[in-house]
């Protein structure tokens, strides 16, 4: 355990934002399971960009890694463009 206040404070802080991103990839991994569920091409054209969106941010703030992110986007786009 930390010894030192600015220690403790750091494992607290580290602690908020682990639940913190947790809640956001979580979120992102929900949207690209229902997207890749859809069977139809006007409900999935009109999820992508909001899933696109969400992957973007979340490799901005280093959630996700950046080329994750770029492989997920190409292959969600693919199972659009083939419905």
């Amino acid at each position: 355990m930390a010894n030192h206040k600015s220690a403790k404070k750091r494992a607290r802080q580290s602690e908020e934002l682990k639940v913190h991103n947790k809640y956001f990839a979580r979120t992102a991994r929900n949207m690209i399971k229902v997207l890749r569920g859809s069977t139809e091409k006007s409900e999935a054209t009109e999820m992508l960009p909001k899933v696109t969106s969400v992957l973007d941010k979340l490799a901005k703030k280093n959630i996700i890694h950046k080329n994750k992110a770029s492989n997920l986007k190409s292959s969600l786009t693919t199972h659009v463009n083939n419905l």
